[in-house]
């Protein structure tokens, strides 16, 4: 089961468009897995960094995780601000940014 959980999980994240973030509460939420927890540790774990954008899934209300698994918080951040996204103080604005 957690097999099929992570490559849902994968597939989602490599849909989400450059310069856009989602949380991972929704992905959990959408994908009816009922764990955001869950979500993160997959993605911890994610196989393909390159073509599956994990750094595009932050926390509910915008910040990132100090965890992020390839390089931590500032390496997550830069690699949103290379791709557009707005920050207010250390959080994603996520009127602008968040995408469904």
């Amino acid at each position: 089961m957690i097999k099929n959980y992570s490559e849902l999980v994968y597939k989602f994240v490599s849909s989400i468009p450059k310069g856009k973030v989602t949380t991972y509460g929704y992905i959990s939420k959408k994908l009816k897995i009922n764990s955001a927890r869950l979500v993160g540790q997959i993605l911890h774990k994610n196989i393909d960094p390159k073509n599956i954008p994990c750094h595009r899934v932050v926390f509910v209300d915008g910040s990132l995780s100090k965890n992020y698994a390839f390089g931590g918080e500032k390496v997550q951040r830069e690699k949103l601000e290379e791709e557009g996204i707005v920050f207010i103080d250390k959080r994603v604005d996520l009127k602008k940014c968040l995408w469904k």
